[in-house]
């Protein structure tokens, strides 16, 4: 039998009125934020399904705005997020999706910054919980329960043992990993979830390895 904690009953501490259109948009903001790495200069918010139809209302416009510029999820500011954001000079663009997600309550977010583009679809489960479905246009399925590594690199012979040997190194387990890439020899993307969360001595180990792009902490 598998037991729920009061977090899995009454949700995070928030500013309401949902958690599910407040709480979790605000981590799908945040989420798009910690990878992309700085304050973007525009972001481009996509909403499908349920969403679509009722972000006003809830306020998950100014949840996932909040989300971009950092904030956490019981951050007064929340409030008045989409008027700081503007006046921090980022500017935000709210879009409907016509296409028909698996689950209802979906979000595209890109972030843009002098040519560099973050873009990620994620998914709020209910409850203030999320879930990353799609990072850079691939596919995976990231439940947050852990630290997560997110690395962009070449896909060529190797690439996934020498990232496994930095992390045996520094003593860090892998729970979970995930490799997708877009044709053979292209650019992949490998996300691993680990029982500690990786210092920056790690990461930068990583990132100095020939065909590594970049690699990026992330917490949910």
């Amino acid at each position: 039998m598998k037991y729920r904690s009061v977090f899995d009953i009454i949700g995070p501490i928030m500013i309401g009125p949902s958690s599910s259109h407040t709480a979790g948009a605000v981590r799908i903001g945040k989420v798009a934020r910690a990878l992309h790495g700085a304050v973007p200069t525009r972001a481009e918010v996509t909403f499908y399904g349920s969403f679509a139809e009722t972000y006003r209302g809830h306020g998950t416009d100014v949840a996932i705005a909040a989300g971009i510029l950092d904030f956490d999820t019981y951050d007064p500011r929340i409030r008045d997020a989409l008027k700081i954001a503007a006046q921090e000079g980022v500017e935000i663009e709210f879009l409907i999706g016509d296409d028909v997600p698996e689950h209802p309550n979906t979000a595209r977010v890109r972030l843009m910054t002098e040519g560099t583009m973050t873009e990620l679809v994620g998914v709020s489960i209910g409850g203030g919980k999320v879930e990353i479905v799609e990072i850079a246009g691939f596919p995976i399925r990231l439940s947050g329960d852990l630290p997560t590594i997110i690395v962009r690199h070449v896909d060529r012979y190797g690439m996934i043992a020498k990232v496994a040997q930095v992390l045996a190194d520094h003593r860090i387990n892998i729970a979970a990993m995930h490799v997708a890439r877009k044709s053979r020899g292209a650019e992949a993307l490998m996300t691993i979830e680990v029982d500690e969360s990786p210092s920056n001595d790690v990461l930068e180990a990583v990132r100095v390895i020939d065909g590594i792009t970049s690699a990026t902490r992330l917490t949910l």
